[in-house]
């Protein structure tokens, strides 16, 4: 078996903590009982074992002072006496490591829609009632090359635009956002003209012909159950340039899902700002996903809640938001708070690269060796980056 599509070990001091995100993450979706075990043995598996980046999703405990900080009321007792053997003159290799997973990152959630998406997908499938058959690593990989098969491949018909499945809902200064109507009884000829011309898999149907099964069964029965709403940025002459989908939540709200571009790109910064003033627009929940963060964009909460280009964010709260969730996006903000710079200087001070530092932490870095560079005189900080 190649070593892709096998679980390795690793010690993990939260496994536990994993585990149970992971089934109370399962019981609020409502998962099948299939889906629900197979989340419980193999993604949780993979996280344990496979799991790699980003680094501060996975994060390597050393030392015993490190290992108390994250456990106030006493680490467990086999995670010390590991770290007490690595520093002893017995110490063997497959005692140099124990780790953090952050069992709610971005990431980690991210991975998990994916595997979602691929395991509902195979309703009407030979893996129907069968998922155990096939681990997290091989799902990862034939999630990839579907995908990829799909930019390849020629939908069996060309979809034309359905004008009366489509509903704009706001107009911004390059183009406008639509909502594909799930009453309209074209949505699923909608959904594939989108796929059609994003060539991503919102509207791949297994059955090209009756437009059923398949990842777009996934995206269409949530719409049509009324569980998840679809947007689509369009240009010119109703040319798709963005499609977000969004669940909706007990109160309400919009959970943002997913933001996605061109072949699952990010979108062009040209539409930016008016992925950002229709996000506004709606009423949404406080999570930021992946997609987001990836066009430098966060749902702030406190003063001002709401979403912003991070380096339009100014305020302590915010950039202690955004070092919270996505420390490498610090480098797209002008001028970090004092705060914010001694955490970020303690984790990689080249994100502060181009800053102005106080005097104290500039010193601790020269003397540490680890001075960020310094912008160009006359140099805006974005150019730095």
């Amino acid at each position: 078996m190649r070593t892709s599509t096998v679980y390795l070990a690793r010690n993990v001091v939260n496994a536990p903590e994993l585990k149970a995100r992971i089934i109370a993450r399962s019981r609020e979706r409502g998962d099948t009982p299939e889906i629900a075990a197979w989340l419980q043995n193999h993604f949780y598996r993979y996280l344990v074992g496979n799991f790699n980046t980003p680094p501060e999703a996975v994060q390597a405990i050393s030392t015993t002072e490190a290992l108390q900080q994250r456990y106030a009321a006493g680490a467990p007792a086999w995670a010390l006496a590991l770290l007490a053997r690595k520093t002893g003159p017995e110490a063997s290799p497959a005692d140099q490591a124990l780790w953090w997973i952050s069992p709610a990152h971005d990431s980690v959630l991210a991975l998990e829609r994916r595997l979602l998406e691929f395991l509902r997908s195979r309703q009407g499938t030979s893996l129907e009632g069968k998922l155990a058959r096939i681990n997290c690593p091989q799902a990862l990989e034939r999630w990839a090359q579907e995908h990829q098969a799909f930019e390849a491949q020629q939908l069996a018909g060309w979809r034309q635009h359905q004008p009366h499945a489509v509903q704009t809902l706001w107009q911004g200064s390059q183009g406008a956002f639509v909502e594909l109507l799930p009453g309209s009884g074209v949505l699923r000829e909608e959904m594939a003209y989108e796929s059609q011309m994003m060539r991503h898999c919102l509207g791949q149907f297994a059955n090209r012909r009756q437009l059923s099964g398949g990842y777009g069964e996934h995206y269409a029965e949530g719409c049509e159950q009324g569980r998840m709403r679809i947007f689509s940025y369009r240009t010119g002459q109703g040319q798709p340039r963005i499609t977000i989908n969004a669940w909706l939540q007990p109160d309400g709200r919009l959970r943002i899902d997913q933001i996605k571009g061109k072949q699952n790109r990010p979108p062009v910064d040209r539409y930016r700002a008016d992925v950002i003033a229709f996000l506004n627009h709606l009423d949404t929940s406080e999570e930021t996903p992946d997609d987001a963060l990836g066009m430098r964009l966060l749902r702030t909460t406190g003063a001002q809640p709401g979403w912003h280009a991070v380096e339009s964010l100014h305020s302590e709260a915010e950039h202690l938001q955004l070092w919270q969730r996505q420390p490498r996006l610090l480098a797209h903000v002008p001028q970090a708070s004092p705060l914010v710079q001694w955490l970020a200087a303690a984790h990689d001070s080249s994100l502060l690269a181009g800053q102005a530092l106080p005097p104290a932490l500039a010193y601790s870095l020269e003397q540490a060796g680890k001075a960020p560079a310094k912008a160009a005189p006359g140099t805006p900080p974005e150019a730095q980056r």
